[in-house]
C-alpha cells in the first residue's frame, strides 16, 4: 500500500519565501542603522604658515648718514682797472641817447588822446535803447496824423485788393535828421515803396540822449495800409 502525503503537511513549501523576507528585513535594518549613525568631524587648523611668518626675522635697513655735499667753488674775484686820463687831453663832446629818451620819443610820436577816440566811436555807434528815446515833433499822436495825411495808396495795390502793415526802421541822427530808412517786414513792393517815401519826408525829430548827450538811435515805425 503506497503512502500519500498531504500538501498541508509539506514543511518545505514556505521556506524560500521566508528566506527572502528575512533578507529584506535585514537590509532595511542595516540601512536605517547607517542613516542614524553620526560621525564626529574634527577640524584641524593648519598653523604652519603662521608659525613660519612669526619665526621669520624682519631686518630694517636704514640709510647711513650721507656725507655733506662739497661747498660750491668760490666765485673768481674781478679786479677793476681804472684808466687815469690827464686833464690836458681834450675829448670830443658827443650826445648820448639813453633807452629812456628813445622810449619817450616813441611814446610822444604814437600817443593819441583817448578822449578823441571815444568821441569818434560814440559818434559812429547806433543805439537801440537809450535813456531818452527820440521823439517826433508833437509826440506819437502827431506822428500817426502825419503818416495818415502823407500816405497815397498805390493804384496797383487798390486794384488788386492788397493791404497790410509795413514795418520800417530808420536812424535818427544827433541833429534829428532821418537816414538809413529800410523795410524790415514788407507786404507788397508798391506798399513798401510808398512807406519808405513817407519815412524819408518826415521832419527832424528830437534826437535821443544818452548820459545827457545826443546820440544816434535806431527807431522802428509800423505803417498800416487798409482799404475802406
Amino acid at each position: 500500500m503506497e503512502i500519500k502525503k498531504s500538501p498541508k503537511a509539506d514543511l518545505e513549501r514556505g521556506k524560500t519565501l521566508g528566506i527572502l523576507m528575512g533578507m529584506v528585513v535585514g537590509l532595511a535594518v542595516l540601512f536605517v542603522g547607517f542613516e542614524w549613525g553620526s560621525h564626529d568631524v574634527q577640524v584641524v587648523k593648519y598653523e604652519g604658515v603662521a608659525d613660519t611668518i612669526a619665526e621669520e626675522e624682519i631686518e630694517i635697513t636704514r640709510p647711513e648718514n650721507a656725507p655733506p655735499p662739497p661747498p660750491p667753488p668760490s666765485a673768481p674775484v674781478v679786479t677793476e682797472v681804472l684808466n687815469v686820463v690827464e686833464d690836458d687831453v681834450e675829448l670830443d663832446q658827443q650826445e648820448i641817447l639813453t633807452s629812456e629818451d628813445s622810449q619817450s620819443d616813441a611814446q610822444v610820436q604814437t600817443y593819441v588822446a583817448p578822449s578823441v577816440v571815444e568821441e569818434e566811436e560814440s559818434a559812429q555807434q547806433i543805439f537801440t535803447v537809450v535813456e531818452e528815446m527820440p521823439q517826433f515833433p508833437g509826440g506819437d499822436a502827431a506822428l500817426l496824423q502825419f503818416i495818415a495825411k502823407s500816405i497815397k495808396y498805390p493804384v496797383i495795390a487798390q486794384e488788386n485788393g492788397i493791404q497790410g502793415r509795413v514795418v520800417c526802421s530808420f536812424v535818427v541822427n544827433k541833429d534829428g535828421t532821418i537816414v538809413d530808412a529800410e523795410v524790415v517786414r514788407g507786404v507788397d513792393p508798391s506798399l513798401d515803396k510808398e512807406a519808405l517815401r513817407v519815412i524819408n519826408t518826415m521832419p527832424k525829430w528830437t534826437p535821443g540822449k544818452q548820459r545827457g548827450k545826443p546820440v544816434r538811435v535806431k527807431y522802428t515805425v509800423p505803417i498800416t495800409f487798409r482799404l475802406q
